[in-house]
């Protein structure tokens, strides 16, 4: 996939949270606005998550979203999806690229402009930055890099930044100017009393700023 395209996919990617990926709701948010969606589920069976990645991939493709599975490249080749998410404790991602080859989008987990290059050098796509801001989705987070963080890892690589940790419809846009082409989102998404309402209103704040490209 192209830069270009990439970046514009990127810019809002929606993080399924286990037990809220209903295809319901997964098709009312990518029909309000996002870009992009990942599986993530910390839960359940290599051929449950086949299956489920499989409808994703389906629904997402209707839409013209990204979608990117966490964690599992073996899921994620198994059900045909864009790419693959990996955090630091997850598969390396040189061994990652050797087994999916260069077609497959593979993002990376960093939070330092040390681990920004390392993914760089190893072959990542994009990468996903943070926590920017405090957040409750992930117990590991670590304390937040802030925007100055998020500003010095942009600045350090060419590589797509997606800003991810404790993203909101007030500082979505903020995470923009600080260098990041998208933001991930959970809570802000799947917690709202109305998806589409939420992922619209996420949707106009993030376009009315440019963000790098």
């Amino acid at each position: 996939m192209d830069r270009t395209a990439l970046i514009r996919r990127l810019r809002l990617y929606v993080i399924t949270d286990g037990h809220k990926a209903q295809m319901e709701r997964v098709s009312e948010a990518l029909e309000a606005g996002v870009t992009a969606m990942q599986l993530r589920a910390k839960e359940g069976s290599t051929r449950a998550l086949v299956q489920m990645g499989q409808t994703l991939a389906a629904t997402c493709r209707r839409r013209g979203a990204l979608f990117i599975v966490n964690d599992r490249l073996d899921v994620a080749l198994a059900c045909g999806a864009d790419g693959v998410h990996l955090g630091l404790d997850d598969l390396p991602l040189p061994a990652a690229r050797a087994i999916a080859g260069p077609n497959l989008v593979i993002g990376a987990s960093v939070g330092t402009v040390g681990e920004a290059l390392e993914a760089q050098a190893q072959g990542a796509d994009y990468l996903g930055v943070g926590s920017v801001f405090h957040t409750l989705s992930k117990a590991d987070a670590g304390p937040p890099i802030g925007m100055e963080g998020l500003r010095q890892v942009a600045q350090a690589t060419p590589l797509p930044v997606v800003a991810i940790g404790g993203i909101t419809v007030e500082n979505a846009a903020f995470t923009l100017s600080s260098g990041a082409v998208g933001v991930a989102v959970i809570r802000a998404v799947w917690d709202a009393p109305e998806i589409g309402t939420a992922v619209s209103v996420l949707r106009k704040a993030l376009d009315r700023t440019p963000g790098r490209q």
